[in-house]
């Protein structure tokens, strides 16, 4: 991968991330400024995982079809721009809710493609282990920029700047997109059945799983993490270094990737990840003070950046070849589509029924059953050493 592809792979993830980073930790407290209630917010956020139940696998699906990952990425980003533009003139709740929908289905497809697309970039070179972390880190760099900007911005003006913002990071996205390439595929007929012999592997489905429950748990966080610091406090301002603490812990991971999975399996590496956010959500839930919060958004790093390393190379052992954006496209499927959505709606319901807390005590429970999930996975068989026999 020449210097230049690395620098619009880099910008791509940038600029995608600082939209991330402007939708949750904000987007819940714009629509509060509107004047919905907790529940109805709930219920838009949790648009951004529902519409990665089908939308990443249909775009995947396409790009896998038609061996075009980079151009449907270029369609999508421009077409994501012009939709968010509507916000401008959305006043009603109905209104909100379709534009979330709608948005959020073209988005779905950028992070799947883009993914891949580095992927099979890095696999033709033999260089993922060294470059991929260095190169998905610019999309934490990217998370951290926004909330810092954005929340000093919305501290010292109004949330109403929310939609200004959004408008600028989608559109330098659709410009980068223009720069962005990837090694032919070759391109081969679609196999009928192919993804099914894969799916029906006990240890995907058992990875799969544990995907589930990991991003089931973190949809407190992105729902309800700014809802939670505001009840104890926290202004704009700090509720963005907050989260701009959580990914620069990762982006320190990210940047230390390589030595990490080169030393140690993808599979113990995910083990310590759920490990490690049970640890972060009993801290949160049971101990919101300054100091313990600060320490549990640094164990950010084990509970999105190893888990999200590890998981992605381990999709490379099973989903290759023309397989590799629909098995990108599966694990958000079932990881931010269905386990967001639910986790999402279930924290909601928790909310309102009970108490803050409890909702970070879900997200403790979901990380313990996805431990129980990968350790059902296989282990792997290395080739014995021959041991001489004298």
């Amino acid at each position: 991968m020449t210097p230049l592809l690395r620098w619009a792979f880099g910008s791509f993830f940038f600029l995608y991330f600082a939209y991330v980073g402007l939708v949750s930790p904000y987007a819940s407290l714009f629509f509060l400024d509107r004047g919905f209630s907790v529940i109805e917010i709930a219920i838009l956020m949790s648009m951004l995982q529902i519409t990665r139940i089908v939308g990443p696998f249909s775009w995947g699906w396409l790009s896998d079809y038609l061996s075009n990952r980079v151009g449907i990425i270029r369609f999508c980003a421009c077409l994501a721009a012009l939709v968010f533009a509507c916000i401008f003139f959305l006043q009603s709740y109905i209104g909100f809710f379709i534009w979330m929908f709608v948005l959020h289905t073209i988005l779905s497809s950028l992070m799947p493609l883009g993914e891949s697309a580095t992927v099979h970039a890095l696999y033709k070179d033999n260089s993922f282990d060294k470059r991929y972390g260095r190169l998905r880190l610019w999309g934490s760099i990217g998370f951290i920029v926004m909330v810092l900007v954005a929340g000093e911005l919305f501290q010292r003006k109004s949330i109403e700047l929310y939609p200004i913002v959004g408008m600028i990071v989608l559109l330098a996205l659709a410009v980068i997109s223009f720069c962005l390439r990837e090694p032919k595929m070759e391109r081969r007929k679609m196999v009928k059945g192919e993804l099914l012999v894969v799916l029906f592997n006990p240890d995907v489905r058992w990875f799969l799983l544990s995907g589930f429950f990991m991003i089931f748990a973190h949809a407190s966080l992105y729902v309800f993490y700014s809802l939670y610091l505001a009840d104890l406090g926290y202004g704009k301002f700090q509720i963005g270094l907050f989260w701009a603490l959580g990914v620069f812990a990762e982006v320190i991971f990210f940047y230390f990737q390589s030595k990490v999975l080169s030393r140690v399996d993808a599979e113990v590496v995910l083990q310590a990840a759920f490990g490690v956010g049970v640890v972060r959500f009993i801290l949160i839930a049971f101990l919101p003070i300054t100091s313990v919060l600060i320490f549990a958004q640094i164990l950010h790093a084990g509970t999105f950046a190893a888990h999200h390393s590890a998981a992605t190379k381990l999709l490379q052992r099973w989903f290759t070849g023309p397989l590799q954006a629909r098995g990108q496209a599966v694990m958000a499927t079932v990881s931010y589509g269905l386990g967001g959505t639910l986790g999402g709606l279930c924290a909601g319901w928790i909310w309102e029924l009970s108490q803050p807390r409890d909702v970070f005590v879900m997200s403790a429970f979901a990380c313990g059953m996805a431990g129980m999930a990968i350790q059902k996975l296989r282990p792997r068989r290395y080739p014995t050493k021959s041991v001489r026999q004298d």
